[in-house]
């Protein structure tokens, strides 16, 4: 129970704090895409984007939405038994038969390295109890992320509906919750699968569609590739080079790939991750009281260009010290917080937490303290 709630939380300041972190647009870089937009995924900070708040037609990068969802189910070692309505579906598929049989985790490889719409839809029926349930659902888990312009009709996102659409951003939001996963991670950045065919004398074998990943940058790490005629070309990768993790998403975008690449190297020449808060003991504090007690249980990682480095200033506020506490041993577990600020903009606010004999892992109620002073930190001095 308490980790669901820890889950819950997390979501709710994705998108509660990812606004209030200052921007840096590289205004250098051009896309061919009608919105682009590229964020850095353990902060959240938005690098560069380019009218990334428009609501538009996303064609198959929807499928990412359906991959999570059917990976959180739980259901990845059932077996599917696929309907003549999956069969059907038109556009890129896997070829599934009506009838036969086949391993839901099989299907989410297919879904997402081959974008088939059949296998869209038998996940869908299975995961959701029909396409309209699993709708349901997509929406649901949309609004949890904080995906505010999105709206799923579809498992598969073919021009079928009029209200099928998202925008730059929050398929960047998607991608980032998604990428939080590790089984999601591993199927998206998977350059060729086989999956078992029992009812013929050959395996399947599914090469990913994903350019950037398996042939044109050798820094991608994943994503999907979209495309319909009224969506035009979309795409979503991930790029990892130096413990930097980048996300990258275009909708209408002709020249995608190397939209990517070049927002992608101007991110890697230009910023690089600066641990500004390290985990353990800090050593800032010269309080007598305080001094050789005081730890942080967790770093703070953000993307900074060189001339950024010179606009951090931590500050360090902390309860004063009360005397009951030296008579009781009562101090609390929480003394204080950390606040990061850039160019006086306030990045983070992290809790300080006391260390004695007594204190021991964080408790549910000091991790919902933790994020509540974080939120009210970036409420009020954001």
């Amino acid at each position: 129970m308490i980790g669901k709630w820890k889950r819950a939380i997390c979501l709710l300041i994705i998108s509660m704090i990812w606004l209030n972190i200052p921007q840096k647009i590289e205004a250098s870089v051009s896309v061919s895409a009608s919105s682009a937009i590229l964020i850095e995924q353990n902060s959240g900070r938005i690098l560069y984007e380019k009218d990334a708040f428009t609501k538009r037609r996303i064609a198959s990068i929807t499928k990412i939405m359906t991959a999570i969802l059917a990976i959180e189910s739980g259901k990845l070692n059932e077996t599917v038994k696929v309907s003549e309505r999956a069969s059907r579906a038109e556009g890129s598929s896997v070829f599934l038969k009506p009838g036969e049989k086949i391993k839901l985790e099989d299907l989410v490889y297919g879904l997402m390295l081959r974008s088939g719409n059949d296998a869209a839809v038998a996940i869908a029926e299975h995961v959701g109890g029909s396409i309209e349930g699993f709708v349901y659902l997509m929406n649901k888990k949309a609004e949890e992320i904080g995906m505010s312009n999105t709206h799923f009709a579809n498992p598969h996102g073919l021009d079928d509906h009029e209200d099928h659409y998202s925008t730059a951003y929050d398929m960047a939001l998607l991608t980032r919750y998604a990428m939080m996963n590790k089984k999601y991670r591993e199927i998206s950045g998977t350059k060729v699968y086989r999956a078992p065919n029992p009812d013929e004398s050959w395996d399947r074998i599914w090469r990913n569609k994903n350019r950037l990943l398996t042939e044109m940058y050798e820094y991608c790490t994943g994503g999907k590739t979209g495309y319909t005629k009224r969506a035009k070309r979309t795409l979503v990768s991930t790029a990892e080079k130096d413990g930097m993790n980048l996300i990258a998403v275009t909708l209408n975008g002709p020249d995608d790939w190397n939209d990517h690449i070049h927002m992608y190297e101007m991110a890697f020449n230009n910023y690089k991750m600066a641990e500004i808060l390290p985990k353990g003991m800090v050593k800032a504090v010269k309080n007598s009281f305080y001094k050789n007690h005081l730890y942080l249980n967790h770093p703070f990682l953000f993307p900074l260009t060189d001339q950024e480095k010179d606009k951090l200033r931590v500050e360090y506020k902390l309860i004063k010290p009360k005397k009951k506490w030296e008579k009781e041993c009562g101090v609390s577990n929480i003394v204080g917080k950390a606040i990061v600020y850039l160019d006086e903009k306030m990045l983070a606010s992290q809790p300080i937490y006391y260390r004695n004999s007594e204190t021991n892992d964080e408790s549910f109620f000091d991790f919902f303290r933790n994020i509540f002073t974080l939120v009210i930190g970036v409420k009020s001095n954001g």
